[in-house]
């Protein structure tokens, strides 16, 4: 009796399983590979965390030093993407981490980044960045497609998060001790905390 019960659940699912894999392959073929760059890294845990790291970082150095990462940041991720297949998995979990760890300490201290360093920072992370995305492309994927969406995506994921953080640091009080400037100083504490967690597991497997 048991066996009938499981041979029909899985005659009933099996119809199941194909219609939804139909409707994937349509919605992948209506969207393309530009919205498939453009949402890829939106879906990962790193590029979340450090995307919106280095856009906070320079909203709290002001625009004129942070309107220099609206070319430095998708250039990065141009350059990054090729290099998808150089750096090894665990390699790269672990610069992600330290980025996100001195990322973190830089705003949760209230460093005044130069901006020369802060492009260079920018840079980094987008260039690593690029190379984890390309690291998952699939071989019939249009690379440039790919590349258009992802750089995109970098452009205005930073872009917004320096408006929005400047935004939300404009008060009449210039203060460092004011509440707005402890609440930005209080996330770059758990960016850094979530680098080092990330990085003791990518030791640790």
């Amino acid at each position: 009796m048991k066996l009938k019960l499981t041979r029909a659940l899985l005659g009933a699912a099996m119809p199941l399983a194909g219609v939804n894999a139909a409707e994937a392959h349509i919605v992948a073929a209506r969207l393309g590979d530009f919205y498939a760059g453009a949402a890829h890294p939106l879906t990962d845990l790193q590029d979340i965390v450090l995307w919106i790291a280095i856009g906070v970082l320079a909203g709290t150095l002001g625009a004129a030093k942070g309107r220099w990462l609206i070319p430095v940041f998708p250039l990065g991720l141009l350059v990054g993407l090729p290099l998808g297949n150089v750096f090894g998995a665990t390699s790269s979990q672990l610069a992600d981490a330290g980025m996100m760890l001195a990322i973190g300490m830089l705003l949760a201290a209230a460093v005044q980044v130069p901006a020369l360093l802060l492009c260079a920072i920018a840079f980094a992370v987008a260039v690593m960045r690029g190379a984890a995305n390309g690291a998952d492309l699939a071989p019939e994927t249009d690379r440039l497609l790919f590349a258009a969406g992802l750089v995109c995506a970098g452009y205005a994921v930073i872009t917004l998060t320096m408006a929005l953080t400047a935004m939300f640091k404009r008060t009449s009080s210039d203060s460092a001790t004011s509440w707005r400037s402890i609440a930005v100083r209080a996330l770059g504490g758990w960016i850094a905390a979530i680098g080092l967690m990330m990085g003791s597991l990518a030791l640790a497997s």
